[in-house]
């Protein structure tokens, strides 16, 4: 039979309709469905004392499909292996090649960080090999997190009781959070109070100000009797403006998303949990059925940690901003944006695949949460282009007599970029507004004095933005584990949701104790952070992966040993 087609293998059925439409009658593409060969579930799956080699076993379930691609890849010139563009989808792409046998000069690797037409025909015409520094990296993340679930998790069952399970970085995530509960239960209120005065100046404007200190040194009362001592002594004293220093102050855009900041971002405004947003930001990617454009990928790679963008989409951001605002809401020269010393910087950032195409333009196309995601992705990256919010700041200080108070507040002058977008806060800031006419030596007239009591408050539970926020900033797992790590905590009933804070349970609570004291290492946040630069070494083809597991493992497998004779005997009861 003559072989005239090419074979693409992608995922997922959306992405081959997408890619399908794309390239037109000479290729065929079909999906894998994920993953078609792995370790086996039944055991650990790894020979450790031969090398750590692995021993890969097709997916149950999985023998139509692979019969299927083996058929089609026997029929065809060249088989193009275009799974996702990150250490997961190398891992794909070389496990089909050893499973469908083929050959090196028939197997060529692919990538799309956008799903367009340009992109898809482009990256066709330029394959390569299968880099296998990258596949590497996911083999040994592999295989390091096969060891320690596989080997610490019978343990818990011993111990605590069946189905349980510890992981590298779940067992890191799931300490921060009962850290974070224990500084909660041991924390102490301590007491303090506020001094406002309500003012009104010479044309009857009212503002607040508040108590700063006596003879130019701060100080805060820390107790009724204190703040009622100074009310006391305020009583009748004149009031009048020191000195107003206004400024002007120049707000800056948020930088487009990476996976970290997305998911943070989309629980704050629109309450979807981390799983939620990279189920439907991969929808995004693969391609949705947009009216009168067809399938189309909207959005970039959802899996990334660079903050760079191509000159093209800055270029197409900026005809749009200039189209829509107005040549004042563009800045001087476009934004760019420094990639952080220990990203990976695989991809672009976050972004619209055609920047010019609004979110009302494809509403009607879209489900609902696509749209809610399309529609942050979209605004939060044409704001990132846009020029700053300018502000008019004034800022007073109010004497009586030898106390101070103090005012301050501000004017928007230009909204630029907030016309459309601004990023969302964990937590809530005090709302200023613009202060009156305010003069040197203006006299007020004090309206009332109110004292109101405080207690300083523990420091808050983690919610899921940020767990991710904290996660990302101590090096802890990267893009593509965040959503799956806090998944593996809740479904395991280690942590519950209250309110949308993360709080956890006795049994999560007793599984972190009996890890950071057996295992210390394990939960040691410098120390996972440590194995994941390792893994960067060896995706950049700077380390071997089996001499990292080796250093991994000569000492963890001596740590399981002595935690097992210190726990002979023990049983834990919740």
């Amino acid at each position: 039979m003559a072989k005239t087609k090419n074979l693409v293998i992608v995922e997922s059925p959306a992405k081959a309709k997408t890619i399908g439409k794309y390239l037109g009658p000479d290729y065929q593409v079909k999906a894998s469905m994920g993953h078609l060969r792995d370790l086996p579930k039944s055991t650990l799956g790894v020979d450790v004392e031969g090398d750590f080699t692995p021993n890969y076993r097709p997916i149950k379930g999985k023998e139509d499909i692979i019969k299927e691609l083996k058929t089609a890849a026997k029929g065809s010139k060249t088989v193009y292996l275009a799974t996702d563009p990150d250490r997961e989808g190398e891992a794909i792409s070389w496990h089909l090649k050893h499973l469908l046998e083929l050959p090196d000069e028939k197997a060529r690797r692919v990538t799309f960080n956008e799903i367009t037409k340009k992109v898809v025909t482009d990256s066709i015409q330029h394959p390569r090999d299968i880099d296998q520094d990258l596949v590497d990296a996911q083999q040994a993340r592999r295989v390091l997190d096969r060891i320690v679930g596989y080997q610490l998790s019978p343990l818990l069952w011993k111990k605590i009781r069946r189905g349980l399970s510890a992981g590298r970085v779940q067992s890191v995530a799931m300490r921060l959070v009962a850290q974070r509960e224990k500084e909660i239960a041991e924390f102490v209120p301590q007491e303090y109070w506020t001094l406002d005065a309500n003012l009104k100046n010479h044309a009857g404007a009212v503002f607040t100000a508040h108590y700063y200190g006596k003879d130019g040194k701060k100080y805060e009362p820390s107790s009724q009797a204190d703040t009622q001592a100074v009310m006391d002594e305020l009583q009748g004293l004149p009031f009048a403006v020191k000195s107003v220093k206004r400024a002007d102050k120049q707000r800056s855009p948020a930088p487009p998303f990476t996976t970290s900041t997305l998911q943070q971002e989309a629980s704050r405004k629109l309450g979807f949990q981390a799983r939620r947003t990279m189920k439907v930001a991969q929808e995004l990617y693969e391609g949705v059925e947009v009216a009168d454009m067809g399938a189309v990928g909207l959005i970039m790679y959802m899996r990334t940690d660079s903050l760079r963008i191509s000159e093209d989409a800055v270029k197409e951001a900026a005809d749009y901003i200039l189209e829509r605002w107005g040549k004042k809401y563009l800045p001087d020269t476009p934004r760019k944006f420094k990639v952080k010393a220990n990203a990976q910087d695989g991809h672009e950032a976050i972004r619209p695949t055609m920047p010019n195409l609004s979110p009302d333009q494809v509403k009607d196309s879209l489900t609902s949460d696509q749209y809610k995601l399309y529609k942050l992705i979209w605004e939060r990256f044409i704001a990132c282009q846009m020029s700053n919010c300018l502000q008019s700041t004034t800022q007073a200080d109010i004497q009586a007599k030898n106390y101070i108070f103090k005012a301050s507040g501000y004017t928007v002058t230009f909204d630029g970029y907030t016309v459309l977008y601004e990023e969302g806060k964990d937590e809530e800031e005090e709302a200023k507004g613009a202060l009156p006419v305010l003069e040197n030596g203006m006299p007020l007239k004090c309206k009332e004095l109110v004292g109101n009591q405080h207690f300083t408050q523990p420091p808050p539970r983690y919610t899921e933005a940020s767990l991710i926020k904290a996660l990302e900033e101590n090096g802890i797992g990267r893009p593509s584990t965040y959503a799956t790590t806090i998944s593996t905590i809740t479904a395991r009933e280690y942590v519950t949701r209250e309110n949308k804070t993360l709080k956890p349970t006795e049994l999560g609570e007793v599984i972190t104790k009996l890890m950071k004291e057996h295992f210390p290492k394990i939960v040691n946040i410098k120390f996972t952070a440590q194995v994941e630069s390792e893994l960067d070494e060896v995706e950049h083809g700077k380390e071997e992966w089996t001499q990292q597991l080796h250093t991994f493992y000569d000492e963890f497998s001596d740590t399981l040993k002595k935690a097992k004779e210190a726990m002979d005997g023990v049983k834990i009861q919740l």
